[in-house]
């Protein structure tokens, strides 16, 4: 414990003195918090997404997933990090450091939450949700699931299975491998272009895309600083014709990469916020990202207009027949009214009330998988546990702040989506 006896002698001055130093105390607390983020990750491959800050404040062993978490000793410097916290004043804060406060209290109690999850700590679905994503998802009845599930139904007419009518359907707009280089690449050059014209984004920012296999996901974004991200698409699964704008937006513009080349370069490189240097994934950082992601979508592309995009541009790329646009989307946007099955399929499954078996069935009869499909959710689930969540429950809080002034012109719009996606934000903020 003795490399830590500086931050305890400074949470013991800082209370003794009439005005503390907010900028070296938000520095020390910024400091601490990075390097524990990191050695967590040391027994968590999946904890650290992102680090672009100091070599000197990585860990300096290996990281050795099999070995024991010195809890106690982690939990001590968490207990540091909130005394130090309670030592500012919130009343002399402004605004920006109030985010501030607020951002880092929110991200220590969610390292705090998984140390105890991998130390061994039993946590129900919704207390994970709270503790690590500072949310608790929606609860819907199998009747409600049942009620969408009609409105299919209806949309796709015929007899057998509606699982497996819809898995044929879809098969008709799937992007040949041979082609899915060239309609993601034009997929992302146009949400590219599209963002361009409202974000200023810094000078040199790029991407690579990358096509992998083998993943639980369809698509990742690993941001590696200085403006720099590799984006993989998985190819495990078919992919589909809608799935080319929702990932370049959600992964590339505006959704991840310019989400964190805005924070790296306004809260790093221009507050020096080192805090915003470190990603850990289970974080209430991880559902603003995801929903902003999500919303990024459409903010790219409002759905008329990329119905037209697609119909012109990429549905020839692929070789799929564009006078089908229309009724792709009918039946899709009934799809993505049941993604919360998959956030209920998760929290049964976590919480030990359904078999990996039993999961993979409800997902095939309620979220409409097909087995394989419903096995690769599963995986999804079995590796991220709880993460799931940040989809739509992100998407749904991000619309509700993005919308709540229904007069807003397009350009204002655009500039509070900049303002949310590079300033201090945590899910709370949303609803207050």
């Amino acid at each position: 414990m003795k490399k830590y006896v500086l931050p305890i002698v400074l949470v013991f001055l800082f209370s003794c003195t009439k005005k503390v130093n907010v900028d070296e105390v938000f520095g020390t607390i910024a400091e601490d918090y990075v390097k524990l983020v990191l050695e967590v990750g040391m027994y968590d491959s999946y904890f650290v997404d992102a680090y672009y800050g100091p070599e000197e404040w990585k860990p300096d062993a290996l990281k050795n997933e099999d070995a024991e978490i010195p809890e106690t000793e982690l939990l001590a410097r968490i207990q540091v990090l909130n005394e130090l916290l309670e030592s500012i004043n919130l009343n002399e804060l402004e605004e920006n450091q109030k985010l501030r406060h607020i951002y880092l209290s929110k991200q220590i109690k969610a390292v705090k939450g998984r140390i105890e999850m991998l130390a061994g700590k039993k946590f129900t679905f919704d207390e994970e949700t709270f503790a690590l994503y500072d949310v608790v998802t929606p609860d819907y009845t199998v009747e409600h699931f049942e009620s969408l599930i009609q409105d299919l139904e209806k949309a796709l007419p015929g007899t057998g299975n509606l699982t497996d009518r819809l898995t044929e359907f879809k098969n008709e707009f799937i992007i040949p491998k041979d082609k899915l280089d060239t309609v993601f690449n034009t997929a992302i050059q146009e949400a590219k272009r599209r963002t361009l014209e409202y974000i200023d984004m810094p000078e040199g920012e790029n991407f690579v895309l990358e096509f992998v296999s083998d993943k639980p996901w369809g698509g990742y974004n690993w941001y590696k600083g200085n403006n720099f991200s590799l984006i993989q698409i998985n190819t495990d699964l078919p992919i589909f014709i809608d799935r080319a704008i929702d990932l370049a937006s959600h992964e590339g513009y505006p959704g991840h990469h310019v989400y964190n080349c805005l924070l790296e370069s306004n809260m790093v490189k221009t507050n020096n916020w080192m805090e915003f240097s470190v990603y850990p994934l289970y974080s209430p950082q991880s559902l603003i990202a995801e929903g902003t992601a999500n919303y990024g979508i459409e903010m790219a592309f409002p759905f008329d207009e990329k119905i037209k995009y697609e119909k012109e541009v990429l549905f020839p790329l692929a070789g799929i027949d564009p006078t089908k646009a229309e009724k792709y989307y009918e039946v899709m946007g009934l799809v993505a009214k049941i993604s919360y099955v998959r956030n209920a399929a998760s929290e049964a499954y976590l919480n030990g009330e359904k078999t990996k078996e039993e999961t993979i069935e409800w997902l095939v009869k309620y979220a409409l998988r097909n087995h394989e499909s419903a096995t690769q959710s599963l995986k999804f689930i079995e590796a991220y546990r709880s993460y799931i969540i940040n989809y739509n429950v992100g998407l749904d809080m991000v619309r509700d702040y993005m919308e709540k002034d229904k007069n807003m012109t397009n350009d204002e719009k655009w500039a509070r989506f900049e303002y949310l996606i590079s300033t201090p934000q945590v899910p709370s903020n949303l609803v207050e």
